[in-house]
This record gives C-alpha cells, structure tokens and sequence, in this order.
C-alpha cells in the first residue's frame, strides 16, 4: 500500500492541529475539533492559495419541517434559470460529529459537476438522539424535498440522493425505506465510503485499523454512541448488507483503498449487483476516508467527484459537457473545481 502524496499532505496538516482523537472525547467536544477539511484549507494558506469555496451560483439556507423539529439544510444551485434536477445529499461524521460547513465542499462539487442543484441536509446527531434518529429525519428530508422541489427551483422528476460516510448509510437507507413505503424512488444514488455493516473484523478492518482520518476504534465509538443496542444492529435499515436489495435505484458507489469502511463498501456492490441493480463501484487507490472533499488540493478527489457528476448526469438525462458555475465558461469551471474546499457561506 503506497498513500498518494496530496493525500498524505492532508494527514500531515489534520496532525499539526495536534487535537485528540474524538473517540477519546464527549461527543459535544469531538464535535468543534479540527477536520480534514480544516486541514485542507491549512494546507492551502501555507501555500499562498486561495481558500475561498468553490463558486456556485446561489446558496441559500433553509429549514425542513418535520414532525420531530425543523432541520438545518442548504441548498447549491447552479448559475442560470431553473428547474434544476436535484440532489439530496447528506453529510458523513459517524451520525455524531460533522455539519453543513464542515461538508461544505462536497456540494458545491457536486453542484458543478452535476450541474444540479443540491439540498444538504443535517440531521439529529447521537448520543443525544440515537437511533433512529438521523435515519427519521433523513426519510423525511428526501420526502419533504421530492414534495417542494418546484419551489425550490428544482424538477421534482430528477431527484437523486447522495452521501458519504455516514451520510451514505442514511441515504441508501432512505431509498430502501422509499422502496418499502411505495414511494418515488431517487433517480440514482451515489454512496462515498458508506457505513454498510456493523463487523469490525472485516479485511478492511484489520488492514486499516489504525487508519487515520478514520480508525476502527473510531468506528465503534460511532456505533456505540448511535445504536448501542447490539439488536438495533441487526435492522437492515441501518445495515444495508443485511437488507434485500432489490429494486434499488441505479447506484454508484466510491471507495477509498485505506479506509476501515472498504471490505464492506464492496461487499455491498456485490450484493446489488447481484440483486439485480446497475451499479458503478470504484475504489480511489492511495486515498483515505474523507478524501471525497477534498478536490482543492488531491487530484482523486476531483476524479471521485467527476464519476458522481457523470453518472448523475446519466440518470438526470442532461448532456453537460462543461462543469462549474458557468456552464460556458470553462476555464472558470476548471478554476472553481480547483478551488474546491470547505467553508462558511
């Protein structure tokens, strides 16, 4: 295993902060300690780059009412007039840590790549609401965002649904419960790294235990903060190796080789394909969890984002050829794709 070389800058920049794991810290705690993304635009600022976030053409901030309390979103949406096609996207952070401007740059990637506009969704975050907390609200995100995509300035006939970490498991989740319910299916979904079982005894595992950004014993503090029940383990909601796949959306699914999550990532790819569903799967070589957004300064980032944007793009049935905030512009598409890093509105 050889790391790639942007990759293991990050690494270096995220340790500099010198900051506990956040396994070894109350979750309240984990929760303002430095990220990859931070460590990103770290890297940047040493550099003398610029560290303002990859352009889109509007961002707006919004609530979603549901019958548990309104939840925090966002939406990205491309430069020009509507409708849009539309992504439900859902940020990683083990269903504990993380928010909207931490996975900030994700969107707005995707947003450009896809030429759709995104709805980033946070969501109620363990031990304070386990499960299924976050797996409830997620459902209800995608429901009331297929309900109001016209109002958004989205087309409520081209919704995708997409996710990392975590954020792939509320999201694969989502479309199984859909599929339960008889519900408007997404058109397609892409899953970074998701959570797809609960061993942590899988090749993956073993070989990456000790991984950073994301370790084995960061895992089971994920699993032991949000579904400590063991049984609650088992439901193929939240374990969607265990679930009957069938009837799932076309699915694309992206890896990292040196992450804990990868064995299971792939073991939920055979288990589509074999149920019978169109999926894409790529493992990123040299790269670690968390690599998705980081495009402002790892190349396989930004190749990661372009496989979501085109088969996102294949699903919405748009023939875009050029990515970035101006759909005829680009070399500032190129630039803004460079640029891509998380931050604050």
């Amino acid at each position: 295993m050889a790391i790639d070389p942007q990759m293991q800058a990050v690494l270096e920049s995220l340790a500099d902060f010198n900051a506990p794991p956040p396994n070894t810290l109350p979750a309240k705690e984990a929760r303002k300690g430095p990220t990859p993304a931070d460590a990103v635009k770290k890297l940047l600022t040493e550099r003398g780059q610029d560290t303002t976030p990859e352009p889109v053409g509007r961002v707006t901030e919004i609530t979603i009412p549901t019958s548990a309390g309104d939840l925090q979103a966002r939406t990205y949406a491309p430069s020009g007039d509507g409708p849009f096609p539309v992504i439900v996207y859902f940020h990683g952070g083990g269903w504990v840590i993380a928010d909207l401007d931490v996975y900030d740059s994700s969107p707005r990637a995707l947003c450009n790549a896809a030429k759709a506009m995104v709805v980033s969704v946070h969501y109620r975050q363990a031990p304070e609401d386990p499960y299924p907390a976050a797996h409830d609200d997620a459902l209800a995100a995608y429901e009331w965002v297929t309900a109001h995509a016209a109002d958004l300035g989205g087309d409520p006939d081209r919704v995708a649904i997409v996710g990392e970490s975590a954020g792939g498991n509320l999201a694969i989740s989502t479309s199984l419960r859909v599929r339960d319910s008889g519900g408007t299916l997404p058109v397609h979904q892409v899953l970074a790294y998701p959570i797809s079982g609960a061993s942590f005894d899988t090749p993956s595992y073993v070989e990456h235990a000790n991984a950073k950004p994301l370790s084995r014993d960061m895992m089971i503090w994920f699993w032991d903060n949000y579904a400590p029940d063991p049984e609650s383990r088992l439901d193929p909601y939240l374990t969607p190796v265990n679930a009957d796949l069938a009837g799932m959306p076309p699915t694309t699914i992206i890896l990292a080789e040196i992450d804990p999550l990868r064995s299971e990532g792939e073991v939920l790819a055979e288990r589509l394909k074999r149920a019978g569903v169109q999926t894409t799967v790529k493992t990123f070589m040299g790269v670690t969890h968390e690599f998705f957004g980081t495009g402002a300064v790892v190349a396989k980032a930004k190749e990661a984002v372009e496989l979501a944007g085109s088969e996102l793009r294949a699903a919405f049935g748009t023939d875009v050829v050029a990515v970035g905030p101006g759909a005829d512009d680009r070399s500032q598409a190129a630039a803004g794709i460079a640029r891509g890093v998380s931050g604050t509105v």
